[in-house]
């Protein structure tokens, strides 16, 4: 899978290709993240950002230099989506993960300022992504959270890959509670069914609590289904 992220803060993703499931999955070759400096597409000034016609306040990112980048990886590469990070799109959940994790190539453009010339949501992007309703500074962190719950699906990447399929969400109720050694701690005691060994039993426990959990902290999820 190859990832080209469009960013005026590209160094952000430094620390983030180096550690943990990204860093491996970009060390065996699973995935690819490319960063683009949208200063290098600018004109010669390497201004990347204008005032926005109609008098409002702040700044507003300039089609020409995405465009530009995005024309130059297309005389290379063929891509699926070109995404938008941006607080009004449509919801990052599990579902969309899992899709764009079957992907080959993608772009992820990260917003700043006042955000982008809506020509570019209009005639460029194929997919706006959000990642909650609330603002952040621009979108690198967002693009970040996106890469992260993708490149974690890929096969190989997690070591039992039945793990990611019980995650939360995965089948839209959240994961059941979990436990390790020690069985006793300060009087705290570890559910006895999950030392039974009785696998049946284990899985029963495991969905029920599933379930009690998401009508209790999410009763939402059961109006999504």
């Amino acid at each position: 899978m190859r990832i080209d992220v469009l960013s005026l803060f590209p160094d952000v993703f430094d620390s983030l290709n180096s550690f943990s499931i990204i860093k491996k999955a970009i060390d065996s070759k699973k995935v690819k993240i490319i960063t683009h400096n949208l200063r290098d597409y600018a004109d010669n000034s390497r201004k990347v950002d204008d005032y926005p016609y109609g008098g409002f306040p702040g700044m507003v990112l300039k089609i020409e230099p995405i465009d530009k980048c995005i024309e130059f990886l297309k005389k290379k590469n063929k891509y699926d989506e070109i995404i938008y990070l941006t607080p009004d799109g449509e919801l990052l959940n599990q579902k969309e993960s899992n899709y764009l994790s079957t992907l080959k190539n993608i772009i992820v453009i990260c917003g700043h300022y006042k955000g982008i010339d809506h020509r570019v949501r209009e005639h460029i992007v194929t997919k706006e992504i959000s990642i909650g309703n609330y603002v952040v500074s621009g979108g690198e962190l967002p693009a970040a959270v996106l890469c992260d719950s993708i490149i974690r699906l890929l096969p190989g990447i997690i070591g039992d890959e039945s793990s990611a399929l019980s995650d939360t969400f995965q089948d839209n109720l959240l994961a059941a509670p979990v436990y390790t050694r020690p069985e006793v701690y300060r009087g705290f005691e570890v559910p006895k069914v999950l030392l039974s060994g009785n696998q049946s039993e284990i899985q029963k426990w495991n969905d029920q609590k599933s379930i009690e959990r998401t009508k209790l902290l999410r009763p939402n999820l059961f109006d999504n289904e």
